[in-house]
């Protein structure tokens, strides 16, 4: 087993690895991602979102793709990963372990406290996996999102609902 940083020949299977993701979480229809994106945020001038792959025998086998966060509470920066995912015929191999050890082992060696994710909560297996690490569930948050319609009438409209801060 191998984990590497994500390269310019990497950028199909990548793109396929989050396609199955996505099949996985049940959402292939939302994919959007082209191989040209990835190709601007994975290996642009200034990366801002970084992809590590875990190989076995030469062939990919899963990715991690994380970019940075900051805590206002800590000061400090973290790591944020977004998507995790390991094809079925390499799972229960240490490849998702390994990976999150070596992005734990990142957050030390460059001081971050904090190294959190998001797990969609029918995901009983992932759950299960992550508390055997040590993870925490955060009960007390919910994320929200603003995309579409509501995302651009917030971001141009020059007038909002009257409501109190």
């Amino acid at each position: 087993m191998h984990i590497r940083p994500v390269e310019e020949a990497d950028l199909d299977e990548v793109s396929s690895l989050i396609r199955e993701l996505a099949s996985y979480e049940q959402s292939l229809d939302q994919v959007r991602a082209t191989v040209d994106q990835l190709r601007r945020a994975l290996l642009g001038p200034h990366p801002q979102v970084f992809c590590e792959l875990v190989e076995v025998d030469g062939t990919i086998a899963g990715f991690a793709l994380w970019f940075l966060h900051f805590s206002t509470w800590t000061g400090e920066q973290g790591i944020h990963l977004e998507d995790l995912f390991i094809r079925p015929a390499f799972r229960n191999r240490g490849c998702a372990t390994a990976l999150l050890r070596h992005l734990a082992a990142l957050c030390v060696d460059r001081g971050y406290p904090r190294f959190q994710w998001n797990v969609l909560d029918w995901n009983q297996s992932a759950i299960d996996f992550y508390e055997t690490l040590g993870a925490e569930a955060l009960s007390e948050w919910t994320t929200y999102r603003l995309s579409g319609t509501a995302l651009s009438t917030l971001g141009t409209s020059p007038t909002l609902p009257d409501r109190s801060d």
